[in-house]
């Protein structure tokens, strides 16, 4: 949550986030922040550059929670889910879940006890279904691969 308000004061929007608007922000921070506006012997330079990075992480990581992106992707998230849980991994608390059909989701704010109790489930997609999928805000990171065969003429 941390993370999510970071940006939210950076880009200046309230809770409820307005994709037409925050791309009008991102456009005028980068516009703003640039490192090209900045000589290389000027003190703002290095502080444009880490900012710059910082506006571009702030916008990804916005437009994929917010609320228009999350109901474009809502339904392919339940047929992922479905598909079953291929790897899962903790860094802090994002847990990374790749499926079997190639999709990959990052769930945030899971704590240690629940990725443990995740692990040492009899039927891991039950127990990611019942504790995880719905309590958790996510967004996907990885689209799903697609596999073509080639055929021999």
């Amino acid at each position: 949550m941390k993370r999510i308000n970071e940006y939210r004061k950076l880009f200046n929007v309230e809770q409820e986030i307005d994709l037409k608007t925050l791309k009008i922000n991102y456009r005028n921070l980068v516009k703003e922040w640039h490192p090209d506006k900045f000589t290389t012997n000027d003190e703002l330079a290095l502080e444009a550059e880490h900012k710059s990075r910082q506006i571009i992480d702030g916008y990804h990581f916005l437009v994929s929670i917010a609320p228009e992106t999350i109901a474009a992707t809502e339904e392919e998230h339940l047929t992922s889910s479905e598909s079953g849980i291929a790897d899962f991994k903790l860094k802090g608390q994002l847990l990374e879940v790749s499926f079997m059909d190639g999709s990959t989701y990052e769930y945030f704010g899971v704590s240690k006890n629940i990725y443990t109790r995740l692990i040492n489930a009899d039927k891991q997609l039950r127990f990611a279904k019942r504790n995880i999928f719905n309590s958790y805000l996510y967004r996907r990171s990885k689209k799903s691969i697609e596999v073509t065969e080639s055929v021999p003429h």
